[in-house]
């Protein structure tokens, strides 16, 4: 990647004045926060939904539900007096990589999923973090500093006590896994995850006009609908029952999904296009502990105590990135 690297760091992007004054308070956290905390609730809902309408569908959902949110949001801003920003080659290129690696990912993943288990193949997934810093680093020229390396480690390290904490072999179930099939898929989704996200930022990056607000816009707006024009024309071909049923037998829930997923999607992108994509995706663990309140206050279940240690090292890890990025003070 050359062109966003691309030749102007994030910072760099024109913004509004009322952008400047949020800037300076970090406006990359609460949207990432609000993000996280959407993707938990989407991904509980599309658990649900997969049950119903197959994952295809369920993943399909998210993209033809979403588009047209993401358009008319592009529309509206546009009409208030927003300039939307030119796109070029670069941008599309970007775009279309970090939509198809993002489809990928999440194929990897469902299928991580149905070779039974789930927390191993969500421990590696979460190595997106790690895979992200380093793909940052050589793509995008992005480095960290040691206390971000040292944040993102805390925060793996309480991913790890999370899932061992679900399992009956602990930890050592965890180091045994490293032999089974689901590792390979679940580090891939993480890796193309990683990429999806690589590609996103220098899409959003590569316009030399525009808002860091309407890059974020126009970026999603067109990713989505390049999603949505790939999933539905793969399904289209290969599984025309889960078209269906994303479109007729489970519109309701389906498009819960899919504005869930959009709205979410908006704040990743926006956040990536303000900070680098190691610290979104860093500060994004969060979900973490929105999935444990979940568990505790929706459906009633009490946490060990090695998963409450988990959620503690989650914690700190936030803090140390937020410090890191001088957001406290």
């Amino acid at each position: 990647m050359h062109k966003g690297r691309l030749d102007k760091p994030a910072l760099a992007c024109h913004r509004g004045p009322l952008e400047e004054v949020w800037i300076m308070f970090g406006l990359w956290v609460p949207m990432t926060v609000v993000a996280a905390g959407l993707q938990t609730l989407r991904t509980a809902q599309q658990k649900r939904l997969t049950g119903v309408i197959g994952q295809n569908g369920a993943h399909f959902a998210r993209y033809f539900y979403g588009a047209p949110l993401a358009a008319l949001l592009l529309f509206l801003l546009d009409r208030s007096g927003q300039i939307v920003p030119t796109p070029d080659w670069h941008f599309f290129l970007y775009g279309l990589g970090g939509g198809v690696a993002q489809i990928i990912a999440t194929g990897c993943l469902i299928h991580a999923y149905t070779l039974r288990n789930f927390t191993v193949a969500t421990t590696f997934s979460k190595t997106e973090i790690i895979q992200a810093a380093l793909l940052s680093m050589i793509l995008l020229g992005e480095g960290l500093e040691i206390s971000g390396w040292v944040a993102i480690a805390i925060g793996f390290a309480g991913l790890v006590l999370l899932t061992a904490g679900k399992q009956a072999q602990g930890i050592a179930g965890l180091g045994r896994a490293w032999r089974e099939p689901v590792t390979l898929y679940g580090l891939a989704s993480g890796g193309f995850f990683a990429l999806s996200s690589i590609a996103i930022r220098a899409a959003s990056l590569s316009f030399d006009d525009g808002t860091s607000l309407m890059r974020a816009a126009t970026t999603l707006a067109t990713i989505t609908a390049m999603q949505t024009t790939l999933m539905g024309g793969y399904l289209l071909l290969r599984n025309r029952a889960a078209l269906t049923g994303a479109l007729l037998r489970a519109a309701r829930p389906a498009a819960s999904v899919g504005i869930m997923s959009v709205i979410g999607s908006f704040g990743w992108f926006y956040a990536m296009t303000l900070e680098p994509v190691a610290h979104v995706r860093a500060l994004g663990q969060v979900e973490i502990v929105f999935t444990i309140a979940m568990t505790i206050f929706v459906f009633r279940e009490r946490p060990t105590r090695v998963e409450y240690a988990g959620v503690a090292l989650v914690i700190a890890s936030v803090l140390i990135l937020l410090l890191a990025a001088g957001l406290t003070g």
